[in-house]
């Protein structure tokens, strides 16, 4: 699968991703540090990148619909995560990955839980 991080991941994410033998960019990678959202999403749109963020205002499916995207993936963490958190919510996000398409999805991860959002319903595991 190929991905886009947003710009608030670092190496040690990548590197979790690319382990897993995904292509992964970064938003940093293309310079789009400090762009709005919107360009963020289009940019992902056009490339057919699906985009990993922490950024819950991509969870606006009249805003940043998924039906248009790659994929949409919302990493909610608690205030002031560890590093150990992130790397399981990531972990626990790429083994479900490998069960249920991205594509035209909105995946809200969570600690315990992914929810989906499709056009047509919502889904939990």
């Amino acid at each position: 699968m190929n991905f886009k991080l947003d710009e608030n991941f670092g190496m040690r994410t990548q590197d979790i991703f690319r382990a897993a033998g995904h292509a992964v960019l970064t938003v940093r990678d293309e310079a789009l540090q400090g762009c709005s959202d919107q360009v963020v999403y289009d940019t992902c749109c056009v490339e057919q990148l699906c985009l990993v963020t922490f950024d819950l205002d991509f969870a606006d499916v009249v805003h940043f619909p998924p039906a248009k995207a790659a994929g949409i993936v919302v990493i909610r963490v608690p205030k002031n995560p560890s590093r150990s958190l992130l790397d399981r919510l990531v972990s626990q996000f790429l083994r479900a990955a490998e069960q249920k398409s991205l594509e035209k999805r909105l995946w809200i991860v969570e600690v315990g839980r992914i929810r989906v959002h499709e056009s047509d319903n919502n889904e939990e595991w």
